[in-house]
């Protein structure tokens, strides 16, 4: 059994100090064995430029990044932050760091689809989506971000490669995803945790309001806990990984074997 906990809070645009002293605040206020983070928590969200962005990103092995691996693998705690990583080809991109206690496992996923002007200032990702496991924890986690959600092929793309746990850093500023997440959930028999982020952003003459409502789901798609529209929060919830891995829910049923992948075109 793990414990499991998203944070829910307001990254203050363009002023990353403040936005990680409060993450590692969080952190050190908590025991779960995996901690996520909002998309985009270390630097805020909206963008207007791509040479904005490029100015406020950072490298996956830069300093941000750095403290946090020292302080997960010291605490031994798993930690998925979202976050402006500038790639080694001088991109930048909107990105989740998956940071385990044990640095050899440590990854970065690129957002693959990009929502609404974020074009303007990230490149689009190209890790794909791939799958992390801690066997110390038994665990194996799959991240997507924020709009992936709306693909249904990025969470069956994560179950397939053998996710238990599929994380989703947001900041999203509507509430229909929250019809999808538990089909996807239930679906793919996997427990699905998103992060969301409260508070208001402002650029280019326009506001965005960020909707909150982070939640956790169990692989039967019923909500495990849920947090307020525009509260700071942390949501706590215990998992047994083990039990996503029997994909048959009777003796003539398998959702995995039962695909027709040649039937989808």
């Amino acid at each position: 059994m793990l414990t499991l906990s998203t944070v829910q809070f307001a990254p203050i645009f363009g002023d990353k100090p403040p936005n990680i002293n409060r993450i590692h605040d969080f952190i050190d206020s908590l025991q779960s064995d995996i901690i996520i983070f909002p998309e985009l928590c270390t630097t805020g969200y909206f963008f207007q430029t791509n040479e904005e962005a490029i100015a406020a990103a950072e490298l996956f092995s830069g300093e941000t990044i750095t403290a946090l691996q020292l302080k997960s693998t010291e605490r031994n705690q798993i930690y998925v932050i979202g976050f402006a990583e500038l790639g080694e080809d001088g991109n930048a991109y909107n990105s989740a760091a998956l940071i385990m206690p044990d640095t050899n496992l440590t990854a970065v996923y690129r957002k693959t689809h990009l929502f609404y002007k974020e074009s303007n200032c990230f490149a689009a990702g190209n890790t794909g989506f791939f799958v992390v496991e801690d066997t110390k924890r038994d665990v194996k986690i799959g991240v997507m971000i924020c709009y992936d959600w709306r693909f249904p092929e990025a969470a069956r793309s994560l179950a397939l490669a053998g996710a238990d746990l599929i994380v989703c850093p947001s900041n999203l500023v509507t509430d229909v995803w929250h019809i999808a997440m538990p089909a996807r959930a239930l679906e793919n028999k996997v427990y699905l945790a998103v992060a969301n982020r409260i508070g208001t952003e402002t650029g280019g003459g326009e506001e965005l309001v960020f909707k909150g409502d982070s939640a956790i789901w169990g692989y039967n798609g019923k909500i495990m806990a849920k947090s307020g529209v525009d509260e700071e929060s942390v949501l706590t919830v215990t998992i047994d990984p083990t039990q996503t891995r029997n994909k048959s829910f009777n003796a003539f049923n398998n959702i995995f074997t039962d695909r027709r992948p040649e039937m989808y075109k």
